[in-house]
């Protein structure tokens, strides 16, 4: 057995640890192909957060009794271990939030903060965005420039929907305040150049955000090598529960946002006219948190950690290159970004048939993917392409799936041509 095959097989048998994969759809074995949308969870991570609800359910940082005090332990561990997960060193901090949405809205929002004397964003200034953006790290930014009368630029990505450095350099501008970027299009699976357009804008002076969300979960990110001011992502992207997030950045570029929440544990001081906030994080964590989240999402980057990304990488780069290879090959299929490398998304349409009507029949075949605009309209619309049928990929999923996938998307082109 070659090392490549030795290697699928392995990972092929992780599945067991997930228990929602064991079930039957529609008398068919549940292939899960959701994954961009939301991962499942293995048993360590199951395992952890009923742990804490279990033994140390209490609030943190508030009480000096016994369960308090581990319940705070376990999610300042948390902190520690998710910073190390994304390479974070001792000029980094993280927040922890409900997911990526809201650390990408922390930011848009506490940098633009009408009328504060600390706005990092004014009147006549400029934000960059690429096109490639999910709606999440768009529609904050278009608020954030009406908010403060800043001026919103878009980074276009060119036909095959791939943006270039050549194109970023001609929006950089003395009055660019922030430039926002995703790791990875979760509509089409293709991964720009993050690392050389961060730097480029991080040059011209401006702040610099990453979305990782579709990254996170497979490749390794070191934040601590990267010209990035922001980091946020999910836990429900990388095996971990849902409602559970962060934002990983500069301490110093962290201390320039507003609150977004303002209440319990983001204080210093309060009086009945005035209130003094607390360093970081606290002061960016206001009200009680997700702690079994926190646990969770610790346990979910161990849980990749010990399979390795390298190894996970390989994995999923070789079903990625499976499907989109096979879809290619069906008559009347577009596949996007089909050549796309370090992705787990391969994203499709289908001459004459509407991506609903294939993933309505691919679920009657126990196969699991997501039909629409993925949270990307401008992308889809810029590409002319409109909806898409995605499937998208993770560590427990097998080669034995994609063929499903492909026969199963053969057929529903059959029945409605």
């Amino acid at each position: 057995m070659s090392e490549s095959s030795s290697l699928q097989d392995a990972l092929e048998r992780v599945g067991a640890k997930f228990p929602v994969l064991a079930q039957r759809i529609h008398d068919a074995p549940l292939a899960y192909l959701d994954n961009a949308a939301t991962t499942q969870m293995p048993q360590s991570v199951l395992a952890a957060m009923n742990g804490f609800e279990q033994h140390d359910r209490a609030n943190i940082h508030r009480g000096v009794h016994t369960l308090s005090q581990r319940a705070t332990d376990a999610f300042e561990r948390a902190r520690a271990d998710v910073k190390r997960f994304v390479g974070a060193d001792a000029s980094h901090e993280l927040i922890f939030t409900s997911g990526t949405t809201e650390a990408l809205n922390m930011v848009a929002q506490g940098l633009s903060v009408p009328g504060d004397v600390a706005a990092v964003i004014r009147p006549g200034d400029e934000l960059i965005v690429s096109g490639l953006e999910h709606h999440a790290n768009l529609i904050p930014w278009q608020q954030a420039a009406r908010r403060s009368g800043a001026s919103l630029r878009i980074l276009m990505p060119d036909t095959a929907g791939q943006v270039h450095a050549r194109d970023l350099k001609k929006l950089l501008s003395p009055r660019t305040r922030v430039f926002a970027l995703t790791a990875c299009s979760n509509a089409t699976g293709y991964r720009p150049p993050y690392e050389d357009l961060l730097a480029l804008a991080a040059e011209a002076g401006a702040l610099t955000v990453l979305d990782a969300a579709q990254a996170v979960g497979h490749s390794p990110l070191q934040l601590g090598t990267l010209a990035c001011d922001f980091m946020a992502f999910s836990a429900h992207k990388m095996y971990g529960p849902m409602g559970m997030g962060a934002l990983v950045g500069r301490r110093a570029a962290l201390e320039r946002l507003v609150p977004l929440r303002f209440g319990g544990d983001m204080v210093d001081w309060v009086s009945l006219d005035g209130a003094g906030f607390a360093g970081l994080p606290a002061r960016l964590e206001g009200g009680t948190p997700h702690v079994a989240g926190t646990i969770g999402m610790a346990a979910a980057a161990a849980f990749i950690a010990a399979i390795g990304h390298e190894r996970i990488e390989e994995h999923l780069g070789a079903l990625r290159k499976h499907a989109a290879q096979g879809l290619q090959q069906i008559e009347g299929i577009r596949v996007l970004a089909p050549d796309a490398r370090l992705s787990t998304i391969v994203s499709f349409v289908a001459d004459d048939v509407h991506p609903h009507d294939i993933g309505t029949l691919l679920d009657e075949a126990g196969i699991a993917v997501r039909t629409g605009h993925h949270c990307a309209q401008p992308l889809l619309d810029h590409l002319g392409v409109g909806p898409t049928t995605r499937a998208s990929f993770a560590v427990y999923n097998s080669h034995d799936e994609v063929e499903r996938l492909l026969a199963a998307v053969s057929r529903a082109l059959k029945v409605f041509r």
